[in-house]
C-alpha cells in the first residue's frame, strides 16, 4: 500500500459505460481515494474524452469502498513543481464544469478538500446520510483549490463560503443538503438504484438542449438580464435546428416517450440532411 496503489491491484480510475451513462470511479479505497497527481491527471484526460464522446450522455462520478474523495494524498512523492501540479487543477476543473453533458457525483463517506470541491463541480450531488464533508484546506495550512473559491459563494452566499473554508467545518449530509450543496441524501442502501436512474432519466434527455441550458445556467450567475436573454434566444435558434424539438411534439401529440438524438434536422449545402 505504500506505493498508493489499490490493494487489489485494480487502476485507481475504474471507468465503465452502460446505456449513455459513463461511470467514473476513484479505487484507492485504503487511502480514502485519496488522489495522486498521476490520478488527478488522467481523470483530466477522462474528462476531456468524454467531452468529445457523443455516445455518452451522462456521467456518474463517485469512489469505491464506501468514500467519495478524501482530497490530494500528500503522502505520496512527486517532484514536479507545485505550479505544474496546480496547472493539473486547472485543466481538471475547467474540463469538469464545461462537460456538454450532466454530471452527477454519488458521495457516500467522506469528501473533503478537493475532494469536496471535485463534488461540487458536478452539476447534481446524491449523498448518503453517512457522508461527511469539509473544506479541510486551512487544518493543512493551505488556501481553497480546485474552483472551491469560485463554487462555494455562487453556492451558498459569501458568508456561507467564508465560515465554511476559514473554519474547515466538517458538516454532515443533513446540513449540507440545508446549505444547497448536496441535490439528494439517499439512504446507503438505496443510493445505487437512485443514481442510476438518474443517470439514465439524463442520458434519455436532450443532449443539444441538456448541454445549452448548462452552459447558459453556469455563465447566467455572472451575466447580465440582457446577457442571459440573447444567450437564451440563441440557443432555442440551435435547438430548433435539431430533430429533438419536433420529436418532442410528435411525441407528445402520439402519447409516448421521445427518444431524443441531438440529429441535426437543417440541409447542409448540398442539400442532403446529416445523420446526426
Amino acid at each position: 500500500m505504500t506505493n498508493g496503489e489499490p490493494p487489489t491491484g485494480e487502476p485507481e480510475l475504474l471507468v465503465a459505460d452502460r446505456a449513455g451513462v459513463r461511470t467514473v470511479t476513484l479505487n484507492r479505497p485504503h487511502r480514502k481515494n485519496a488522489m495522486t497527481w498521476a490520478m488527478w491527471r488522467d481523470l483530466a484526460d477522462v474528462l476531456r474524452d468524454t467531452g468529445g464522446d457523443r455516445s455518452v450522455r451522462a456521467l456518474v462520478l463517485t469512489g469505491a469502498g464506501g468514500a467519495f474523495c478524501s482530497g490530494a494524498d500528500i503522502s505520496v512523492p512527486d517532484a514536479r513543481h507545485p505550479m505544474d501540479k496546480l496547472r493539473i487543477f486547472t485543466d481538471l476543473a475547467l474540463q469538469l464544469h464545461e462537460l456538454p453533458i450532466p454530471t452527477v457525483a454519488k458521495v457516500t463517506g467522506v469528501a473533503v478538500g478537493a475532494g469536496w470541491n471535485l463534488a461540487l463541480g458536478c452539476d447534481l450531488v446524491v449523498a448518503t446520510p453517512e457522508a461527511r464533508f469539509a473544506q479541510i484546506f486551512a487544518r493543512r495550512g493551505l488556501s481553497v483549490d480546485l474552483g472551491g473559491s469560485w463554487l462555494l459563494p455562487k453556492l451558498v452566499g459569501l458568508q456561507q463560503a467564508k465560515r465554511l473554508a476559514l473554519l474547515a467545518e466538517t458538516v454532515d449530509a443533513a446540513r449540507a443538503e440545508a446549505l444547497g450543496l448536496v441535490t439528494w441524501v439517499i439512504a446507503a442502501a438505496e443510493i445505487d438504484a437512485f443514481t442510476a436512474d438518474l443517470a439514465d432519466r439524463l442520458a434519455a434527455g436532450p443532449p443539444v438542449a441538456l448541454a445549452q441550458t448548462k452552459a447558459l445556467l453556469n455563465e447566467g450567475a455572472d451575466s447580465t438580464l440582457r446577457e442571459a436573454l440573447a444567450g437564451e434566444a440563441r440557443a432555442q435558434g440551435v435547438n430548433f435546428a435539431t430533430a429533438d424539438a419536433p420529436e418532442a411534439y410528435a411525441a407528445f401529440a402520439g402519447n409516448r416517450a421521445p427518444r431524443f438524438t441531438g440529429a441535426w434536422s437543417l440541409p447542409p449545402a448540398g442539400g442532403e440532411k446529416e445523420s446526426g
